[in-house]
């Protein structure tokens, strides 16, 4: 179902919403349709990748892609991933017990400093926990759109962190990078990381960015790596918690098959996209192949809660979780959760892994950073908490987790 509001309004002032698999993913593919989700939280997102369009895009996306690939994925994923996972859930399994939302955002939040370009050279929890707080800012201004707080006061609040967490983190890493820079270029044999930092910083002048928008960019990398994969994680171990319950043969497998544990990944991301809805604004007029005209400065809303539920596509059962689904050909087991077209999402195949086949070698597999995750907490003995339940995050509009307790071991 396809509806139309506000069809006496100007077409600045209407808004489309898709609802349809058919049409979400013609909406995505649309180089006239800009991304709009993220307009009220400029203070963080200004001019950073996701809110690109066009040749700007095209650059930056072009540059980003070359951090962005398999070899460097496989690094990521077999060497660096497994042993930072390790370390931050070990004292939480020696205490025996874990808030899952503290968690996820302190164990994505340790992976995606990786991949963005954010050193800590202290090495401590007190750094890992002033860092964690500037990345909660940063998603909160992000995610403005849907904060029930006063929004005036919290731009104040996020841009008076950005520059903080500049000051303390980005500017040092930034200084690093740039000195290995020069000594690679000198001749030197140094080890230059592959992050998004010294990716932007190597095409400096290629991309000419200003100091305000790599800041902008590398505190985006942060959060989306953090946040998004960080909400993943526990609503995966909710769902296959569920699973369990229902199906306790499966209760091996979520230790010791990563391939069931990524299909419980995709399958969580179908049902809980990271953001409920897209959003695009028509900067001229479109038509969808299925007849549906969109007017120029309309706004499109990409129902995605709808679009992933398709019982046409994912079967009568399409608003359960069930990992053991079978899908047509052509149609992600995600969904439209990671976009489509020129903003699909650059870093889907780090954080959910490459998509099986039917003869997919798990030995040469990528599972993505949340498989990975996501099995060393079963393997720990993941269980919930009978005595604390559970409970939704009053602060946003979104649905989210507010805390989670489980019990390990």
């Amino acid at each position: 179902m396809t509806a139309v509001a506000a069809e006496e309004a100007a077409p600045e002032h209407r808004t489309v919403v898709l609802s349809t698999f058919a049409d979400a993913k013609d909406a995505y593919r649309s180089k006239d349709l800009r991304q709009s989700l993220y307009d009220e939280g400029e203070v963080v997102m200004a001019d950073v990748l996701v809110n690109l369009h066009g040749e700007e895009h095209r650059s930056r996306r072009r540059v980003e892609n070359r951090m962005f690939r398999r070899e460097v994925f496989e690094r990521y994923e077999r060497d660096l991933f497994p042993a930072v996972t390790d370390a931050t859930i070990a004292p939480y399994v020696a205490a025996g017990r874990v808030d899952l939302v503290h968690l996820g955002h302190e164990l994505m939040l340790n992976l995606a400093a990786l991949t963005a370009g954010v050193d800590r050279p202290e090495g401590t929890a007190e750094e890992t926990e002033r860092l964690y707080a500037y990345m909660m800012s940063f998603i909160e201004g992000a995610t403005l759109a849907h904060s029930t707080k006063d929004k005036a006061v919290q731009r104040g609040v996020i841009a008076q962190a950005l520059d903080d967490w500049d000051a303390e983190f980005l500017a040092p890493s930034i200084a690093r990078r740039r000195d290995l820079l020069a000594r690679e270029a000198a001749g030197e044999d140094v080890e230059v990381p592959r992050d998004v930092l010294a990716t932007l910083l190597r095409h400096a002048d290629e991309l000419t960015l200003a100091p305000e928008v790599i800041r902008r960019e590398v505190a985006f990398f942060l959060l989306a790596g953090a946040h998004t994969s960080a909400t993943a994680f526990v609503r995966a171990i909710d769902h296959i918690l569920g699973w369990i319950d229902e199906h306790p043969e499966d209760a091996a497998a979520a230790v010791d098959d990563p391939l069931f544990v990524q299909r419980c990944i995709h399958e969580t991301v179908r049902l809980n996209p990271s953001s409920p809805t897209g959003r695009r604004r028509a900067l001229a007029p479109v038509s969808l192949r299925s007849g549906i005209d969109i007017p120029e400065g309309a706004t499109v809303v990409i129902d995605l809660q709808a679009v992933n539920r398709d019982v046409t596509l994912f079967g009568a059962d399409a608003a359960d979780f069930n990992p053991r689904r079978t899908l047509p050909p052509g149609v992600a087991p995600f969904g439209l959760s990671f976009a489509a077209g020129m903003h699909v999402c650059i870093g889907q195949d780090l954080a959910a892994g490459v998509v099986q086949r039917a003869d997919t070698d798990p030995g040469s597999h990528l599972f993505g950073l949340v498989t990975g995750a996501v099995q060393q907490m079963f393997a720990a003995g993941t269980r919930r908490d009978p005595d604390n339940p559970p409970r939704r995050d009053a602060a946003t509009a979104r649905p989210y987790w507010g805390s989670y307790p489980v019990l390990l071991g």
